[in-house]
């Protein structure tokens, strides 16, 4: 042992080995690493838009039996109750189409392009469309 003597106090100073801390053999508690998002049930449509969609259907059947007026009006009742069902838009445009009324139609068909995200539904909108610039000239 080692004595200092500085300026009227005594220090003893022992040299003993250092201590040496080693880790803990727990492993952390953190969670693990959530790599996928979970998965989540498909959501329900609302009553609302069941109703849409039986109304779309007599509105597509009313165009398929060359009745145009029946059908802009089931189908004005569909997008009141759910206005971004784009097969509404759609079948709304063939109707103007069929009574003569290109300004109707490429409206609708405007809309229906903004609101059908499905690839089939875009080709149709973008046929529909080709045929609206042709009866527009």
């Amino acid at each position: 042992m080692l004595i200092l003597c500085i300026g009227g106090l005594s220090f003893a100073v022992a040299s003993c080995a250092p201590v040496i801390s080693t880790p803990s053999p727990i492993p952390s508690q953190s969670p693990p690493l959530q790599t996928e998002e979970p998965v989540r049930a498909p959501e329900k449509p609302s009553p609302r838009a069941i109703a849409s969609l039986q109304l779309t259907e007599q509105g597509r059947l009313f165009l398929e039996s060359d009745n145009p007026d029946d059908a802009i009006r089931i189908l004005e009742r569909a997008i009141n109750l759910n206005p971004t069902n784009g097969r509404n838009y759609y079948y709304l445009s063939e109707a103007w189409l069929m009574k003569g009324d290109v300004s109707q139609a490429t409206e609708f068909n405007r809309l229906a392009a903004i609101y059908l995200e499905d690839d089939e539904w875009l080709y149709r909108v973008m046929q529909q469309r080709e045929l609206i610039k042709k009866r527009s000239r």
